[in-house]
């Protein structure tokens, strides 16, 4: 995601993408890393576990979400409980093969639809919060 702090200098770059850059740069970012001993950009190296650093991020002043990308790491994040919403866009396009988002026999969780756009590009973002 590194590319996303210099991508606005991309004269390339259309109207969407360039409204993207603006609300990904100024977002704090950390990364979980086994291999990498240092980031760039508007980005930290995790320094505890996922629950340790989640609980971190949800002590800090300001309002805003914690948002987890990748595959693994969410899968963690779930099974140790600490997902209060999902967030998820779906693409038209069907793909096969790599790591499933939602790992198989974890607990059931469920969920209540709280949001739906449907973009042009006919993506739609889905917003369901974990019901308690």
């Amino acid at each position: 995601m590194l590319y996303w702090e210099t991508a606005d200098q991309d004269p390339s770059l259309d109207d969407a993408m360039r409204e993207w850059t603006a609300l990904w740069k100024p977002l704090p970012k950390v990364v979980f890393s086994t291999t990498l001993s240092a980031v760039r950009g508007q980005a930290r190296l995790a320094s505890g576990g996922l629950a340790e650093e989640i609980e971190r991020l949800r002590a800090e002043p300001g309002e805003g979400d914690i948002a987890i990308g990748g595959a693994t790491l969410a899968a963690e994040a779930a099974a140790l409980g600490l997902i209060d919403e999902y967030r998820t866009v779906v693409y038209p396009v069907l793909v096969g093969g790599g790591i499933p988002f939602f790992p198989q026999h974890e607990r059931r969780v469920d969920l209540e639809l709280v949001e739906t756009r449907t973009f042009s590009s006919k993506v739609v973002h889905l917003r369901y919060r974990v019901a308690r």
